[in-house]
């Protein structure tokens, strides 16, 4: 029975991976044929060739596979693979034809993997364990220092203990090779003085005493230096330990390496202030030191450390000041809440913590979120050296539900809680904007506040006076200055520009594209002045507003950037199109069946959305409602009502309030469970059995309404 290479548990037959942690290791596929390929693992492979729709890769002779387009997280286009490269991707199956599918891989490098295997179809081994004995027997003895046979051990290698001669505490190194060592050889103390030498105190390293930083290091290339900062993630690859530092700077990778898939400073963890001496390299672009000595920090040392970090923490992460684009007024008297959530991230991106941000699947959401992601990523650039920093320290996660509900955090709270189980992730700062500010949210921000993750609120509506003391910073209107004309887009765009002001004029027509009506005269003359005409802007608008809808829990961050950033006109035209034929055609049929009611002299318009509309295709069911009631509730409709099997969506011309609409609706049909399920989309969920009464109960309470 074999072991786990990561967590040591026990594994039938000859195995040396768990099931828990079989996406944890990358593996070199040696078989010959695709029916010996493991599904769900991540193989290395090599770049065949492109195709119009996709990438074929080679995971070993005769035995390729494709990467179609459609599961890459960046365009066909602009992956900048080439033949030849090795890449890393994951097998998904293997079809009866023999074609093998892959899926991309955001780990394109051995070192963010824990571990790595060698897998020939019938067995697996660690990359060390393949050695031909007779040739082993040859190399073991030699103490000439050689090149690391693979990427992932290209690290300094531990030395040596020998001959236990008088200089036997200055142990020579040892060649480092595929080959294991032979059994007389491996019973000498190797293990023991790797072990020795990975504890030496970092004064004892020849380099320089005088600390540098982590932001100069591009210019000391192959110079061993010295680092102190905080250690803000450790990963264990099947080479080295991947220590990530930090200091007031920046943020580094430092490789250790005791032994291949070996935990080098077992006693190091997250949180640490250290002393790391090593020699800085580049690595695929990347820039790594390649440790050679770490020591874990106390008392004044250990003060000084967090009190740089602190100071610099404070002096980067509030922004000087906020200026709301187009001087709006409504976003100005917000301006002390909306600095308060610029600090906390700014402060999460220096810190080295993840970043997710929440909103709607809508145009208004998308907008919001994607000017948030404009600001934040550059920054995140800026303090990592990995080139895919961006793809890590921030996340943004669309929701088709209107609120921050149990389904919404429990995905979050299961994917942070495994990225701090298994990768040694801080706890991410979440960012709600267009949702969590109402009491429908209240057990979602709960299950949050459980593991104490620190939580920012911005929307447009009014929230709660309960969730203003669930959440560390809510930015949100009162009633009493409350602007009715101000969308979460405008409202987030002006915050993306207090976060990073550098992107500031690529936000300007942003606000613009989140109105669907009405949009306020100060921003169209703002997207005007920035080349944005409204023929434009309704074009980008209408784009979003169908991407958003199609996968809606995916971000689409390319494609989104380039609607919003980077479309030269023809993509968002394009879509644009698409989302016109498709709402005209879902518009002419729900019209033909709207029943115009009047009740009390107060005029209603219902549709009935299971009967006259298609409810798995676009457009969504709030949207559509909302195009009727502006152009088709027959001009003179107070309200226009959307029912469904248990759901209906409410929009009035009036100051309604749809909590008061739910509540003497309750009143009126009690037996119907009758709750709000949304404030800001209208939205009243019921028990399907009493939908007629429902439905009379509506029209009953929007006429006493009025």
């Amino acid at each position: 029975m074999g072991s786990c290479i990561i967590c040591g548990t026990d594994v039938e037959g000859d195995g040396r991976i768990c099931r828990s942690h079989q996406e944890d290791v990358v593996f070199d596929f040696r078989g010959n044929s695709p029916d010996q390929l493991v599904a769900n693992r991540f193989y290395r492979g090599v770049v065949d060739g492109y195709a119009d729709f996709g990438v074929f890769v080679d995971l070993a002779p005769g035995v390729t596979g494709l990467l179609h387009r459609s599961e890459l997280d960046v365009r066909l286009e602009s992956l900048e693979w080439e033949p030849g490269d090795d890449v890393f991707v994951q097998v998904t199956g293997v079809r009866d034809n023999g074609n093998i599918d892959l899926a991309w891989s955001i780990r394109q490098a051995d070192r963010e993997f824990r571990g790595e295997l060698v897998h020939d179809g019938d067995s697996e081994w660690l990359p060390t364990d393949q050695a031909d004995e007779t040739e082993a027997t040859d190399t073991a003895v030699e103490t000439e220092p050689v090149e690391a046979t693979s990427e992932t051990e290209q690290t300094e290698t531990a030395p040596t203990e020998t001959e236990p001669t008088e200089t036997a505490d200055e142990p020579e190194p040892t060649e480092t090779a595929s080959e294991p060592e032979t059994t007389e050889t491996a019973s000498e103390p190797e293990t023991e003085s790797a072990v020795e030498a990975a504890a030496e105190p970092a004064d004892s390293v020849t380099a320089s005493d005088e600390r540098v930083t982590v932001a100069s290091l591009g210019d000391r290339v192959d110079e061993t230096v010295r680092l102190e900062g905080e250690v803000v993630s450790v990963r264990q690859t099947g080479g080295p330990t991947i220590f990530e530092l930090r200091d007031e700077t920046g943020v580094v990778d430092a490789a250790a390496f005791v032994e291949p898939g070996v935990r080098a400073y077992p006693d190091v963890v997250v949180g640490d202030a250290i002393r790391l001496d090593g020699e800085v390299e580049r690595r695929r672009g990347d820039l790594q030191v390649e440790t050679e000595a770490l020591a874990v920090l106390a008392g004044d040392d250990a003060d000084a450390v967090e009190t740089r970090l602190a100071e610099a923490l404070t002096a980067e992460a509030r922004p000087e000041g906020l200026q709301p684009l187009a001087g709006d007024e409504a976003v100005a008297g917000l301006g002390e809440g909306l600095l308060d959530a610029a600090e906390a991230i700014r402060r999460a991106v220096l810190e080295s913590r993840p970043i997710v941000v929440r909103h709607p699947a809508t145009a208004d959401g998308y907008v919001a979120g994607a000017a948030l992601e404009r600001a934040v990523l550059p920054l995140i650039d800026d303090a990592h050296e990995q080139s895919d920093a961006a793809y890590h320290y921030f996340t943004r996660r669309p929701t088709d539900e209107p609120v921050y509900g149990m389904d919404a955090a429990t995905n979050d709270a299961t994917r942070m809680l495994q990225d701090r189980d298994r990768h040694d992730e801080k706890l991410p700062l979440f960012v709600l904007v267009g949702i969590g500010s109402t009491t429908e949210s209240a057990d979602g921000l709960d299950l949050l506040s459980v593991y104490d993750v620190e939580a920012v609120v911005v929307d447009a509506a009014v929230a709660d006076a309960e969730t203003r003391a669930q959440v560390d910073t809510l930015v949100s209107p009162t009633l009493e200055s409350v602007d009715a004309d101000l969308s979460t887009g405008a409202l987030v765009s002006s915050l993306a520009s207090a976060v990073n002001d550098a992107v500031r004029s690529d936000l300007v027509h942003l606000p613009a594209v989140s109105y669907w009506a009405e949009t306020p005269d100060r921003y169209v003359t703002l997207a005007r002045d920035a080349g944005y005409d409204r023929e434009r802007i309704a074009e980008l608008r209408e784009a979003v507003a169908l991407e958003a809808y199609y996968q809606s829990y995916q971000d689409k961050r390319e494609l989104i950037d380039d609607l919003l950033f980077d479309d030269g006109g023809d993509l968002a035209a394009h879509v644009s199109a698409q989302f016109r034929e498709k709402l005209e055609t879902e518009r002419e049929t729900a019209s033909a069946n709207l029943v115009t009611e009047s009740v009390d002299g107060v005029e209603f318009a219902v549709l009935d959305t299971d009967a006259y509309t298609h409810r798995y295709d676009f457009p969504p069911t709030p949207l559509l409602l909302d195009d009727l009631h502006r152009h088709h509730a027959n001009g003179d409709a107070a309200a226009t009502v959307g029912i469904g099997t248990d759901e209906l969506y409410v929009r009035s011309t009036g100051d309604l309030s749809v909590r008061s609409v739910a509540s003497r609706t309750a009143e009126i049909a009690p037996e119907a469970d009758v709750s709000t399920a949304g404030r800001r989309e209208g939205k009243i969920s019921f028990l399907a059995g009493e939908r007629d009464a429902v439905e009379d109960a509506v029209v009953a309470a929007i006429a006493d309404a009025f």
